[in-house]
């Protein structure tokens, strides 16, 4: 049987998938891309904002369309988050939450036996454990994504996703290092550490985040290790400098700031002021040689005036940093946010997002151009559809090579020649 996955939202989704995938392959079945005619789709969902439940009832919606004998399976955070609107999607036959992995298989023989899906939805509960799962590849990639936390315990007012993941909870460092041991086996450079609240990883094991990096950066073949999103208040001194002598730990942080203005950061519950926020962005800047940092905005939050949206948009700017994503605030019902009053009119938000992104286009191009003229490492992960090879800097810089054609997963070094709003272009140097 063919099995084929949709995957929405963040890289620790990615990496639950790749598991189910592993699991199904241990099975039998036969993975195929989306696009492709399969027996199983799975929907694992993303829920951070209406428009992700918008695009996964659109996909389960949309394979039940093309293919009305196969079953389709939706997972992920929506379900967990929002049980009751998940269940109002006839075409999902079978609906999971992601505490319910292990039944996966059992649900579907079920299905298959008596004609009939389920929805198996268990809840979060203060201590629970970081699962038995370990991957041994992904999906033919050069960089490797591996999670090592899940769960959230910060309650940010805008956030479900400590309803939809549950509490902090960390790999043990044993089994964390036999699956980076499994990774580097097979022959993955760099290694990609992801949680929903990364920073907090090892607070309910008396272990820290550095611990987890040290181990990785330890395997021979592994050449790299990045950090996947931060919450910024986690990034003390002392661990910024400890993590400063990791010489394989890539110098780029993803450090999530949400608003530049301390009315609405307070609002959110966020937990920092924009003086502290910059202070570890200076101290990170300066332990780390070609550091970038990128971030997230949101704009229209409730009770943002313009004089707040306009003190957040000079701060972004002051910041200069390398990538921005900015989205306009979607309210999620069950959070602290989705009660205050003084929202934004979807018109107001669509103005302050374009604005906003205005601001981080020409930040990024900026900062693509001061790469010009430089040398850069890259780890090759393919080609586009022109030919190019392309791939990443240890600072995150996306380029594409235009002379020869070097394989996927080994290092290039590219002397940067051109740029443009979203890559640097390139050719090989010896």
């Amino acid at each position: 049987m063919k099995v084929s996955f949709y995957t929405l939202g963040c890289k620790v989704n990615q990496y639950d998938s790749q598991a189910m995938l592993e699991a199904f392959a241990a099975e039998g079945y036969d993975f195929v891309p989306v696009g492709e005619t399969a027996d199983i789709y799975i929907v694992n969902s993303c829920t951070v904002t209406a428009e992700s439940d918008r695009k996964t009832r659109q996909a389960v919606r949309r394979f039940k369309k093309q293919s009305p004998d196969s079953l389709v399976i939706l997972t992920g955070c929506m379900p967990q988050a929002y049980p009751e609107s998940s269940a109002s999607l006839p075409q999902a036959d079978i609906i999971m939450g992601n505490r319910n992995y292990d039944d996966l298989f059992e649900l579907i023989e079920e299905y298959f036996v008596f004609g009939q899906g389920r929805t198996l939805i268990s809840p979060h509960k203060s201590g629970d454990l970081f699962g038995d799962t370990a991957i041994k590849g992904f999906n033919q990639r050069s960089r490797a994504v591996l999670k090592i936390e899940d769960g959230c315990d910060r309650f940010c007012s805008y956030c479900i996703i400590p309803y939809a993941r549950g509490r902090v909870r960390s790999k043990p460092l044993e089994k964390l290092k036999a699956e980076m041991s499994s990774l580097a086996s097979a022959g993955f450079s760099e290694l990609v550490l992801v949680g929903i609240n990364l920073s907090a990883y090892g607070s309910d094991l008396g272990a820290s985040l550095y611990e987890a990096v040290e181990a990785a950066c330890a395997f021979d073949a592994i050449k790299r290790v990045r950090l996947g999103s931060l919450e910024p208040q986690a990034m003390t001194a002392r661990l910024i400098s400890k993590l400063a002598g990791l010489t394989k730990l890539c110098p780029h942080f993803h450090l999530s700031l949400q608003s530049g203005c301390n009315k609405t950061l307070k609002n959110m519950n966020r937990g920092y002021t924009t003086r502290e926020y910059e202070e570890i962005c200076k101290s990170l800047r300066s332990s780390f040689e070609d550091c970038t940092i990128t971030t997230d905005v949101m704009v229209g939050f409730p009770g943002e005036s313009e004089f707040d949206f306009q003190e957040s948009l000079n701060f972004v700017r002051h910041m200069a940093f390398e990538k921005v994503h900015v989205f306009p605030y979607s309210p999620r019902p069950g959070t602290a946010a989705a009660k205050m009053k003084e929202r934004l009119t979807k018109v107001q938000k669509e103005e302050r997002s374009q604005k906003m992104a205005a601001a981080a286009k020409d930040i990024r191009s900026a900062f693509l151009e001061s790469q010009l003229g430089r040398t850069l490492e890259i780890l090759v992960e393919g080609e586009d559809r022109q030919g190019y090879a392309q791939g990443f800097s240890a600072n995150y810089t996306p380029v594409k090579i235009r002379d020869g054609h070097p394989e996927a997963g080994s290092f290039c070094k590219v002397f940067i020649e051109e740029s443009d709003a979203d890559f640097c272009y390139g050719s090989p140097v010896e």
